[in-house]
């Protein structure tokens, strides 16, 4: 009998699509690429795949992102399962979408190219095919959410970075302003960053000492920070 009801139920497709996050020159961008199949072909899009038989949603968002950016073992976290009946004219496709964090210093440029995908900043990002636009504000909600309880820079700075560095990605990711002094004080006080003997002298005489990231730099409070 049970057998008997698998067999008659609907089959839908699974998808993944990966929110893929980079940070230069003190903006914070996103990772798209021009479809290559029909419908929507050659529109702007999310760079996504199905999930194999064999695979979790977890493995495919890792194979999606190896396989266009060249990365192993990057940052990876659930956003939102999209999965209204209509999202896609294709057919009944059902996709969860994965925020991921990339140092675009790393990443294979060539394999971006490959894939005739390209970084846009979050401000002026094109209109998206389906629903991606959804998931991408999705994905900055959650992101903005995580930054708000957790230093997220360990992920995108390079491994010494200054207070201002650290400020100036604050900004892009909140599309914000925080004041200097206020966001100084706050990144000092929660005990995730080192100070190093290292200085910037690029800005001033008396420059900016280098800083990094403690090894755990998770902010254990009972609620979120409020940087300002």
């Amino acid at each position: 009998m049970s057998a008997e009801l698998y067999n008659n139920q609907e089959r839908h497709l699974v998808a993944v699509d990966c929110i893929i996050f980079g940070y230069e020159d003190g903006e914070l961008k996103l990772l798209l690429f021009h479809r290559g199949i029909v419908p929507a072909k050659g529109e702007w899009s999310l760079l996504g795949g199905w999930v194999n038989t064999d695979e979790t949603i977890e493995d495919a968002a890792e194979r999606v992102l190896m396989q266009t950016t060249g990365l192993k073992d990057i940052y990876l976290e659930q956003v939102h399962v999209f999965s209204e009946p209509e999202r896609d004219p294709g057919g009944r496709v059902i996709s969860i979408a994965f925020n991921a964090l990339v140092d675009i210093k790393k990443h294979n440029k060539e394999l971006v190219r490959e894939h005739g995908a390209h970084w846009w900043g979050i401000s002026e990002l094109p209109k998206l095919i389906f629903d991606h636009d959804q998931m991408v504000s999705k994905a900055l909600e959650k992101l903005r959410q995580k930054a708000s309880y957790e230093i997220i820079g360990d992920r995108l700075l390079p491994e010494y970075f200054t207070i201002s560095d650290l400020r100036t990605l604050y900004n892009a990711i909140f599309q914000t302003e925080f004041d200097p002094g206020n966001f100084r004080k706050k990144m000092l006080t929660l005990d995730a960053l080192k100070k190093t003997n290292r200085k910037d002298t690029s800005g001033s005489k008396k420059g900016a000492f280098y800083y990094k990231f403690k090894t755990d730099s998770k902010i254990n409070m009972g609620k979120k920070i409020k940087i300002v």
